[in-house]
């Protein structure tokens, strides 16, 4: 698992996730507040992928992406073996405005081929608070352009993470069981 900010012991106080944030947001890896953008780190992501599924015997892998790295199950899916993407409280670009909280951080041309592959019968698993800001309104965008193929886990509330400091069983099983099926079939 790709550790790509923080340090993997530090309890996430909140002096530990200012000192992160901050510097997340100066790393040009990153698309913050950009519209319509893959963030640069994805190619990494992808080639990350791509070996992993080769040294497991190719048969895909599976991706949480998780706030601030949610959307890249899908920028992931472009051109990498990704078979079960699930988007996780997705919160960039930071959901200031209507145009941020909609778009799902990824270039045009990266969306067309990520709404190929979800047509072409790759689902994508979403988990939300309903109620949570920094999602905006992304889960709306996500069914317009996947359909069907959009799997919305939605919870009643206001907070955040529904994998970790908001853990949800239910978010934790689906999860689960999304990753099995698309895997170990």
């Amino acid at each position: 698992m790709p550790h790509l900010f923080g340090v993997p012991e530090d309890r996430p106080t909140p002096r530990v996730l200012a000192r992160e944030v901050a510097k997340v947001c100066v790393n040009k890896e990153f698309t913050k507040l950009a519209l319509n953008q893959t963030a640069p780190i994805a190619d990494w992501l992808r080639s990350l992928a791509r070996e992993l599924s080769a040294d497991t015997g190719g048969g895909g892998v599976g991706v949480v992406g998780m706030c601030f790295t949610g959307g890249f199950a899908l920028a992931m899916m472009v051109d990498a073996p990704v078979v079960a993407p699930v988007v996780a409280q997705p919160s960039v670009p930071f959901a200031i405005g209507r145009r941020r909280s909609v778009d799902v951080n990824l270039s045009p041309r990266d969306l067309e081929i990520v709404k190929e592959r979800v047509a072409q019968g790759c689902p994508v698993l979403g988990l939300r608070y309903s109620k949570d800001p920094a999602v905006g309104r992304r889960f709306e965008t996500y069914r317009h352009e996947f359909g069907d193929n959009f799997i919305a886990v939605e919870f009643p509330g206001r907070k955040h993470g529904t994998l970790t400091e908001h853990r949800q069983q239910e978010a934790v099983d689906r999860v689960l069981a999304f990753l099995r099926e698309r895997l170990l079939t």
